[in-house]
């Protein structure tokens, strides 16, 4: 059994790490670092609460440790985490800038440590359909991808960390590195990126829109976009082929049902209904064929990969080039968008 400190119980906290490290056998949630409130002692009357990182690093038993603070704060937990020898997790991104993300990593490499980023949407079974969609070679030579996470929040909410002014915050550090997640996994890195990042609603300090496209060789094109304006979401993913389309519309319904504290019950943690599938269209010798394409996934994914990973049981699947690649994606878009232009890859080994 290992033992797991989780840094953080707001949303990150309570909806998405406790309750996936509490599902997964192997992992025991030892303890909760809240600052204040009684939540985590009532949903884990099992967990020790402390108040400080000082006191969560106390506990000798703790060989994992989860961050799930607020941005700014990922970078200074996650050194003290390392320098006290434990393994680490962080929520994506997994610090507000590139540099710190590379400190982290040597640092890590130098002490023997896991580390990596909380990367779960890769495992979202909308996702996993359009990965098995681009592996099957149905739609022949992948033209483009589109990718929209969009929401309609047209007010402030009371307390938002990332609506206000400061590093890590804003729409770009919470929504786009799962985007470009997506588009690595599919693609790897593109060639260049183009970004615009903007603020639409009235009032608000931080950004809360994007369009951002990747430029892959020849004619492929990923379009990640999100939008805090949007009353009727744009489907979820779009993939054009030269053969065909395939098209996702709703969103996988594991990250809805956590946030309502409705953790499935049983065995699979698949909720995604048939009828919310995605649709795959192919045209060949004249005739149009049409077959829904099933969406498999699974967040716990995650956490049972670091379990086995610390048994000495796998590699590591969301592996530390990767997480660089995003925060390099990250650092890139948000140059475009100073210059207002495309800007070239760079490639930073570790």
């Amino acid at each position: 059994m290992i033992d797991v400190g989780l840094i953080g119980f707001g949303l990150a906290g309570r909806y998405f790490h406790a309750p996936l490290i509490h599902a997964v056998p192997g992992l025991r949630l030892a303890a909760v670092l809240q600052r204040s409130g009684d939540e985590a002692a009532k949903r884990y009357p099992g967990a020790r609460i402390v108040r400080s990182i000082e006191e969560l690093l106390a506990i000798d038993s703790i060989r994992l440790l989860v961050i799930a603070s607020p941005n700014q704060t990922h970078f200074p937990f996650a050194v003290q985490c390392l320098e006290a020898g434990r393994d680490v997790v962080v929520d994506k991104p997994i610090t507000p800038t590139l540099p710190e993300a590379l400190e982290l990593f040597r640092m890590a490499q130098k002490c023997g440590r896991l580390l990596t980023a909380f990367h779960s949407r890769r495992f979202d079974a909308d996702f996993q359909a359009v990965r098995q969609v681009v592996a099957g070679g149905e739609l022949g030579q992948i033209l483009r991808l589109e990718t929209h996470y969009d929401r309609y929040r047209p007010t402030s909410r009371p307390n938002a960390w990332r609506e206000v002014p400061g590093p890590g915050s804003g729409i770009l550090f919470d929504l786009a590195p799962h985007l470009m997640d997506h588009a690595m996994m599919l693609f790897g890195p593109p060639e260049a990126v183009a970004a615009d990042i903007r603020i639409e609603r009235p009032g608000f300090l931080t950004d809360d829109a994007f369009d951002i496209c990747f430029f892959y060789p020849g004619n492929l094109r990923a379009h990640l976009c999100a939008t805090m304006l949007c009353a009727t979401p744009r489907p979820r993913f779009v993939l054009l082929g030269e053969k065909g389309t395939f098209i996702k519309n709703e969103f996988d319904a594991l990250e809805p049902a956590l946030r309502r504290e409705d953790i499935p019950k049983g065995e699979s943690w698949v909720l995604d209904p048939e009828e919310n599938w995605g649709e795959l269209t192919v045209v060949a010798d004249g005739q149009t064929r049409k077959r829904k394409v099933a969406s498999h996934g699974d967040w716990r994914e995650f956490y049972a990969n670091v379990r086995d990973v610390l048994l000495g049981q796998a590699a590591l699947q969301v592996a530390p080039k990767q997480v660089i690649d995003v925060m390099m994606a990250l650092e890139l878009a948000q140059e475009s968008q100073v210059l207002r232009c495309v800007v070239p890859w760079r490639n930073v080994e570790l």
